[in-house]
């Protein structure tokens, strides 16, 4: 969109093509569509005041929705981060913070930093300013922009927590964006488009040659009044047209945009392998760079997320809750075209050789196996109550 040209007559359109929203969204819309599960161990410590805890921490803080904008921000910059907090009325509070907004400070993986620094700017009487958050293990140390250009101390607070509670997501160990691999395939994509558009656009400027005689100014002029020009016996004009070579301009943007889904790992859902008479499992082979790459972001993701609950497992113990983080796992799964009846199929085959939490979970419309497996237990006890007390009456009546 910056591009200019030498020549300021020249037609320059600037034709984006959003590749990279595309990537984004497609990567998030999977990994992320369907909210991730927090499972507690049925052997855990305070097993049920901890799955209430953490649901309580879920719907307050719309984690589901959270927790796809992380994933977001991750595809697009390399990390995503969220810092914990205590709000007002002394619960804990999660915010999702910009990734260039915040420097983290170790020696480790980014969600495991022992130290962050958060700078942002904030509008004040004095104007809009810069603040600076410094986060250590138990406490934030503010600053603030004066007018001459430097940072004074403003407070030094606790945190309320035994960690430091600015978690990083990453993205992979590299802290690359989804994009950026093919930025630059983009760009050729781009100005390829632009460029095709200008000539297009340009065709509608009428060039003319003249053989055997040179119009003035004036005769111009007058040709574009009347649409005639006066020649000798000898003179002729014609139009100049210029060639475009469709098949190479097309086979070259062909070629870019199979590099550009090929190299960022994400399908192209246009494409033919991807047509309603494909299979769940066939559309799934065709899927696999892109589900090696969100296996990848997974990981990540469940590195944070185990995290995030170290943190507010020391907040909860200082309320009486006490429970191992390493209690809680994480349930991913993927946003995608069902295929119900070959999971069914699969998940029948499975009964008896594994266990019913671990069968269930193989299925893509079961969000939690344990709270599944709850449900079925009551229907069964409701239904089998229902069938005594119908034996009841009967044996009365008789």
């Amino acid at each position: 969109l910056s591009r200019v040209f030498e020549d300021e007559n020249k037609i320059n359109n600037k034709i984006a093509n959003d590749f990279f929203g595309e990537i984004v969204d497609t990567k998030v819309g999977y990994f992320g569509g369907i909210p991730i599960g927090y499972e507690v161990h049925r052997d855990a410590l305070n097993h049920d005041a901890v799955r209430e805890k953490i649901w309580g921490f879920r719907d307050r803080n719309h984690i589901p929705d959270m927790d796809a904008e992380t994933a977001k921000m991750a595809a697009i910059c390399g990390i995503g981060v969220r810092l914990l907090y205590i709000d007002t009325d002394g619960e804990e509070a999660a915010l999702n913070v910009h990734p260039w907004e915040v420097v983290f400070v170790t020696d480790g993986p980014v969600h495991s930093s022992g130290y962050a620094m958060r700078y942002y700017r904030i509008m004040t009487d004095d104007g809009e300013k810069w603040r600076v958050d410094w986060y250590d293990d138990t406490t934030v140390t503010r600053y603030m922009e004066t007018d001459d250009g430097v940072y004074s101390l403003r407070e030094q607070v606790p945190h309320m927590f035994d960690v430091c509670p600015v978690i990083g997501f990453a993205n992979n160990e590299e802290l690359q964006g989804d994009c950026e691999k093919v930025l630059a395939l983009i760009d050729g994509y781009d100005n390829t488009v632009s460029d095709v558009n200008s000539e297009i656009e340009q065709f509608r400027l009428a060039y003319m040659a003249f053989y055997g005689y040179t119009p003035d100014a004036e005769t111009i002029a007058a040709a574009k009044k009347t649409g005639a020009f006066g020649l000798d016996e000898d003179g002729k004009i014609e139009f100049i047209t210029k060639e475009m070579q469709d098949g190479a301009i097309e086979n070259h943007l062909d070629r870019l945009e199979k590099n550009i889904y090929r190299f960022s790992k994400t399908p192209n859902f246009s494409d033919e392998a991807f047509a309603g008479s494909q299979s769940g499992e066939a559309r799934k082979y065709k899927m696999l760079p892109f589900e090696n790459k969100c296996v990848v972001a997974e990981r990540k993701f469940s590195a944070a997320l185990r995290r995030q609950m170290q943190i507010l497992s020391t907040a909860w113990a200082k309320k009486g809750l006490t429970f191992a983080y390493t209690d809680i796992d994480f349930v991913f799964k993927r946003n995608f075209p069902l295929d119900l009846r070959y999971e069914a199929e699969t998940t029948a085959l499975l009964r008896g050789h594994v266990s019913e939490k671990t069968r269930l979970g193989q299925l893509s419309f079961v969000a939690n196996a344990e709270d599944e497996i709850a449900e079925m237990q009551a229907e069964s006890d409701a239904y089998s109550g229902g069938l005594l007390d119908m034996e009841d009456e009967d044996e009365t009546e008789e």
